[in-house]
């Protein structure tokens, strides 16, 4: 058998590079021209996803836009204490809680202790003191808006929409814009791009299955929420 000459191993050398980037110019046109533009609105409507929410005047230009939603049957009411309730050490995060919350389960209850709620609140995002987002506003069983502080790095905002057939769409949406002032910003929405999908997604799907279950077994019929004043900063 003969051995490769000198001038092929050099021509094989130069192919490895050009395959490499020949895979990642695959995967980044995979990613970016298909994978991302699902992503970020997984679940939603052209109507939901031109419907504006709390905090979309706070990140006018963000460079993540995610809008995700997901049909429970169960009413708004049903819904609303998971959602009041959720955070690192509290409920969790009804998603992967080994990354989450630190293995400890989800809770499949409402907890009573955990569904008083008031503007100013911190929504543990992890462990450490003050990691996490604060509660900017909230409207009883309508909308609640969460960001990262008076320098509106990123907003997190929850709605609830009743439908006419009885059931409610659970809309998520996480705005976040890249700062030069603050370069550690690119770290954070990279960890969205690649981590935020799977486990927004496992989240809303919680959600849906705990109220779901509970409204079934409590017989619950749907119907209106009545409305009530935006309590805000």
């Amino acid at each position: 058998m003969a051995l490769p000459s000198v001038a092929e191993e050099a021509q094989a050398q130069h192919m490895i590079p050009i395959g490499i980037v020949a895979a990642v110019a695959v995967v980044a046109v995979a990613f970016f021209g298909l994978y991302r533009p699902w992503h970020l609105k997984w679940g939603a409507t052209p109507e939901e996803l031109a419907r504006s929410m709390p905090g979309d005047e706070i990140v006018r230009h963000p460079i993540f836009n995610a809008t995700r939603v997901v049909t429970i049957d169960a009413r708004p009411e049903d819904i609303w204490p998971w959602i009041v309730q959720i955070g690192f050490g509290r409920a969790g995060w009804y998603s992967i809680d080994l990354f989450d919350n630190l293995g400890r389960h989800s809770s499949e209850r409402i907890v009573p202790e955990l569904q008083h709620v008031e503007v100013g609140d911190l929504v543990p995002l992890g462990p450490g003191e003050g990691s996490g987002m604060f509660v900017k506003e909230f409207v009883l069983n309508r909308t609640m808006l969460w960001w990262a502080g008076k320098d509106g790095q990123t907003t997190w905002a929850w709605g609830l929409y009743p439908t006419s057939g009885g059931a409610t769409r659970l809309v998520t949406r996480v705005r976040a814009p890249f700062s030069w002032r603050q370069p550690v910003s690119a770290v954070w929405i990279l960890l969205d791009e690649v981590a935020d999908f799977p486990m927004m997604r496992k989240c809303l799907l919680g959600i849906k299955r705990r109220a779901e279950t509970q409204a079934a077994a409590e017989n619950r019929p749907a119907h209106g929420v009545p409305h009530v004043p935006v309590r805000s900063l």
